[in-house]
């Protein structure tokens, strides 16, 4: 069944005007007409199924029928990514959609290799994996901001696993042993400067842990970090 993202409020009989795009996809892409059954979620009242009440030229409208899953939020996982380029920052922010992040936060350091990035365009294809993986919210897609300022403003409580690629770093399953909030960074292709990596380990909330022997590319990394984190923590919501 089609799935899509709405901000309206969701109850019986509750009426869903979509916005151009969506309404352009389901009438023109998909060819559904009135009657047809969709799924929607706000990432607040859960999944409702619905159905399509009329297509117009610029507007198709829902009616929401019953809710067909309670709301759910997944762990409390954002993961900090070092801006790359544009190909490799839009398939990290897609799976960490897919793998369950709760939020991303892009971050320039001093080895980053792209200043800017499209932050509306992160933000749809985030919403676009949320609807496609089957899950009940979005993750938020910061805007960039220096490492130095995020680490200035970084909340105690939320343990940051640093992927370093020291020798003496630990496993990420090793690091990791509970699912309270934690942060996962991720380094830019230059890996970290010298200076960052003493910042980093002089941090009393930070671990760090290694993704192998090999050096990962960005994108795997990200990857491989999600899963491993899962993995650790038991938990696959």
């Amino acid at each position: 069944m089609i799935r899509l993202f709405v901000p309206h409020d969701l109850a019986p009989g509750a009426t869903l005007a979509l916005d151009e795009g969506q309404s352009r996809y389901l009438s023109a892409v998909m060819r559904q007409t009135v009657g047809d059954a969709v799924a929607v979620f706000n990432g607040r009242d859960g999944e409702w199924r619905a159905s399509i009440a009329t297509v117009g030229k610029r507007v198709v409208t829902l009616t929401a029928l019953s809710q067909a899953r309670p709301q759910h939020t997944g762990p409390d996982l954002d993961l900090v990514i070092a801006l790359v380029k544009r190909g490799r920052l839009e398939t990290i922010v897609e799976k960490a959609a897919e793998l369950g992040a709760r939020r991303v936060r892009p971050v320039v350091t001093e080895r980053t290799n792209a200043d800017h990035t499209r932050v509306e365009r992160l933000r749809a294809i985030a919403l676009e994996a949320s609807e496609q993986t089957g899950r009940l919210d979005v993750p938020e897609i910061a805007e960039p901001v220096k490492l130095a300022r995020m680490l200035a403003d970084w909340d105690p409580a939320r343990r940051l696993l640093f992927c370093d690629e020291a020798g003496d770093a630990v496993p990420v399953l090793a690091a990791v042993k509970d699912a309270g909030p934690w942060a996962i960074l991720i380094g830019p292709e230059g890996g970290f400067s010298p200076a960052e990596r003493e910042q980093l380990r002089a941090l009393p909330y930070a671990t760090p842990a290694t993704l192998g022997p090999r050096i990962l590319r960005a994108d795997t990394a990200a990857i491989s970090a999600l899963t491993l984190w899962q993995a650790a923590v038991g938990d696959w919501t």
